[in-house]
């Protein structure tokens, strides 16, 4: 080796170390995590796209955006809740073991509740999304299953600071989810319902690879009353389902809208993987702008908190630039290449999607500044408004394509502009402490499938 490459070399040691310094412990092992099963939605959607007809591509893309619209909006908020009370008992020397057992009670009966639902409503929920294949509910129960087996045993690896396991079992979740689709694809399948399962397999599975660490770290404590777990998780759940909702409903709407149209609805979700690259990179920075905020916002620190949370929405701004130059100038051309979709979307339809995205990330931190405040109705009252906005541009007449796309991209505004003045209001009279838990436990809480 050269002297000027054992300087350099010497150089960036103390670089990387300021730099690890600066990170959460948990954010590399998450964020890879996040990468392998961010990796696993392009592979499993572009496989699927690839074997499936239009027909049922269609119905596999309304099978996907279900189950994450629903599937996360239900049971994140429990991950995020088992997260923060665990971190709490075990600052107390608590045992955790009742903290999951509440949280793993209340995924089984939302799951009991939502598949008895569906079960009731099988056949008009099949004509109209799945051109009357019912097989594809029971995918969709499926993907539900996995969410909720999944879910709590994550928030009990984060609350504990496994966050080995916790990357591990999201990059086990999507190395699965790549390898059964390839598989899939490899040996010619046709059929949505073997893709659509592929939603409950991989995330059962990954659960099952680390529940020993989770089991090692439930140990027996005080008692959980019901209301003291519950009362974080409604809020919470009320605005991650509206979150969901506004950026996954979209493929869902094409559906209802133009029922004909069966090449619109894959291409439109294949869009939106792409458009929202830069949401996964947000995810795995996101515990780093929490902690901040949390802190700031605990100390009464009005202008550290002012400016850390502007300082954020120029840094998510820029990320969405980024990630925008390039989707809407080969958008079309990768939807056709890798996607194997009609051109059915132009660079007009990635350039709405794009600007939804950059305000869907705006509107995530502004939501986190809310969150650090202690006011999680600002957050809900924000995406209702965002919703209803979305709502009655999907609505309106016109191209049903820039309906839907206009839809997200307003409805996120919206949230972001509510936030704004939300949080701004909020700020300046900081009052009590910011979410409970150490900086790597917060660290999930921007996570995603």
């Amino acid at each position: 080796m050269s002297n000027v490459s054992r300087d350099r070399s010497r150089a960036a040691v103390p670089v990387l170390s300021r730099l690890s310094t600066l990170l959460p412990p948990g954010t590399v092992a998450v964020g890879a995590g996040l990468a392998v099963l961010g990796a696993a939605s392009y592979v499993h959607i572009a496989v699927a796209s690839h074997f499936l007809s239009k027909a049922h591509n269609s119905a596999f893309a309304v099978v996907w955006s279900i189950v994450f619209t629903v599937g996360l909006g239900l049971f994140l908020p429990i991950e995020q809740q088992i997260t923060r009370i665990v971190v709490g008992r075990r600052a107390e020397g608590q045992g955790i073991w009742p903290v999951y057992r509440r949280g793993a009670m209340l995924a089984l009966g939302l799951l009991v509740a939502v598949c008895a639902a569906l079960a009731i409503v099988a056949g008009p929920v099949a004509d109209r999304l799945f051109g009357g294949d019912r097989s594809l509910v029971i995918a969709m129960a499926g993907g539900f299953a996995g969410l909720a087996l999944a879910h709590p045993t994550r928030g009990v690896l984060a609350g504990t600071g496994r966050f080995g396991a916790y990357g591990l079992q999201l990059g086990v979740d999507g190395g699965l989810r790549i390898v059964l689709a390839a598989v899939l694809g490899l040996a010619g399948v046709h059929s949505p319902l073997l893709f659509g399962l592929i939603l409950a397999v991989a995330p059962v599975l990954s659960v099952l690879v680390t529940a020993g660490a989770v089991r090692s770290e439930l140990s027996a404590g005080r008692q959980l009353p019901w209301p003291e777990f519950g009362r974080g998780v409604a809020p919470l759940m009320v605005s991650t389902l509206l979150a969901q909702l506004v950026v996954n409903v979209g493929v869902v709407n094409i559906k209802l809208l133009a029922p004909q149209d069966v090449a619109l609805a894959g291409a439109l979700l294949s869009a939106l993987v792409l458009v929202r690259i830069p949401l996964f990179v947000f995810a795995s920075l996101q515990a780093s702008l929490l902690t901040g905020l949390a802190t700031s916002a605990a100390a009464g620190d009005r202008v550290g908190f002012r400016h850390l949370l502007l300082r954020a929405c120029a840094i998510v701004s820029a990320l969405a630039f980024i990630g925008a130059v390039p989707t809407v100038l080969f958008g079309p051309w990768l939807l056709r290449i890798f996607f194997n979709t009609s051109e059915v979307l132009n660079r007009l339809d990635f350039a709405v999607l794009a600007a939804g995205t950059g305000a869907y990330l705006i509107a995530q931190v502004l939501g986190q500044g809310a969150i650090s405040l202690g006011h999680h109705r600002d957050q809900t009252y924000a995406w209702l408004a965002g919703t209803l906005a979305l709502i009655l541009i999907t609505v309106a007449p016109g191209s049903v394509s820039l309906r839907v796309e206009g839809g997200y991209a307003l409805g996120s505004a919206v949230v972001a502009i509510v936030l704004a003045f939300a949080v701004s209001r909020r700020a300046a009279r900081p009052s009590g402490p910011g979410p409970s838990g150490s900086p790597a436990a917060l660290i999930v809480l921007g996570g995603g499938d």
